[in-house]
């Protein structure tokens, strides 16, 4: 008996052809798993990720001009609160305290303090540098607080129906019959709540309930579109369907209404802060705004004019961000956008590819 193996071993089923005595021949197939097919199988799983998750929704959100400054804007911001921790932490650049600089001082005049001080000689500028991170956290714990609520009650009251949707429903009017700001006050006067997450969460305690209704009427609408209903009748999970088919479309209005959830955060905190309703022992712009008034009479002269200022610019650029950054991003959850743009950079590829090929071929 002979055995001739082809040369198809390479390939994950290779055949053998045998011979017997009697000149017939037969042929036995061996499986076998071959590692580098492995290898590309999760190479193109990767590749795959990065280019519908990472790739294509960088490319379309840096293509729009107001994600770009937005994003730049943001990133100062983030930078600020980097530096407030780090420097707290690390001691080089410490929380400001009472008579460290001269009293009063006027903005770039000293470069220890140089937007000057307020009327107990703290530095103004730290005072709105080392604001910044509880901001960022509080902005960041209400805004996904608020939209997080208000998709999942609103897609599981539009999509389900019935008794489910009736007592959703009424839940969310209930929230949006109390009166938001006199009860934030309320509990924010009886838990007096320290966390910037906890602070957050409460200034949004019943921000959640008009969205949630608003996003409700949306599912009550791409439910009974044709692919929605076509998932439905191929028996596809309810769960694959939301996250799949309704809960994508609704991605830019989530962001939008992130954007002016994260905006109402900034405002309310400032609000309170100024009228000593949240603790005074954390450092706030509102706070900021409140000794400038009170200590420094910035509004009756223009001689402290500045202690007002850098606090409202402080306040105005984060809000400023953050609308930009949901109108940009609104074009990431645009198919036509990102097929556009996914296709000129793939052309773009392969004449790259086809350019690089011909000059090795040249002599």
């Amino acid at each position: 008996m002979q055995v001739k193996p082809t040369d198809s071993s390479s390939e994950s089923a290779s055949e053998s052809i045998v011979t017997d005595g009697s000149g017939s021949k037969t042929s036995s197939f061996s499986f076998e798993t071959s590692s580098s097919n492995i290898e590309v199988t999760w190479n193109e799983r990767l590749r795959d990720f990065y280019e519908e998750f990472i790739y294509k929704p960088g490319l379309v959100a840096w293509d729009d001009r107001r994600t770009r400054i937005g994003a730049a804007i943001m990133f100062v911001y983030v930078s600020m609160g980097v530096i407030a921790w780090l420097g707290a932490w690390l001691g080089f650049y410490p929380e400001p305290t009472t008579n460290q600089a001269e009293r009063g001082l006027q903005p770039f005049q000293t470069l220890d303090a140089p937007l000057g001080t307020t009327q107990s000689g703290e530095d103004v500028l730290a005072m709105a540098i080392h604001a910044t991170p509880e901001m960022l956290i509080m902005v960041t714990a209400g805004g996904i607080f608020a939209t997080g609520v208000a998709v999942l009650t609103g897609t599981l009251a539009g999509y389900k129906g019935g008794s489910v949707d009736r007592a959703v429903t009424s839940f969310s009017d209930v929230a949006m019959s109390i009166p938001g700001l006199p009860l934030i006050m309320v509990l924010a006067v009886v838990f007096r709540p320290r966390n910037p997450i906890l602070i957050g969460i409460l200034l949004t305690i019943n921000y959640w309930a008009g969205l949630g209704r608003s996003i409700r009427s949306q599912v009550l609408t791409l439910r009974e579109e044709p692919y929605v209903e076509a998932s439905r009748t191929m028996g596809v999970s309810t769960r694959r369907i939301l996250t799949k088919d309704i809960i994508p479309n609704l991605m830019p209005f989530v962001l939008v209404n992130f954007a002016n959830a994260a905006r109402y955060v900034v405002f309310a905190s400032v609000g309170l802060y100024y009228l000593g309703i949240l603790p005074s022992s954390v450092e706030n712009w509102g706070l900021q705004l409140e000794n400038a008034y009170t200590q420094a009479g910035a509004l009756v002269g223009t001689g402290a004019l500045y202690q007002l200022l850098v606090p409202m610019v402080s306040i105005m650029g984060i809000a400023l961000s953050l609308i930009l950054l949901a109108q940009g991003l609104d074009r990431v959850f645009n198919p036509r956008v990102r097929t556009r743009l996914a296709g000129e950079s793939e052309s773009v590829r392969s004449e790259e590819t086809e350019e690089s090929s011909k000059t090795e071929m040249m002599p």
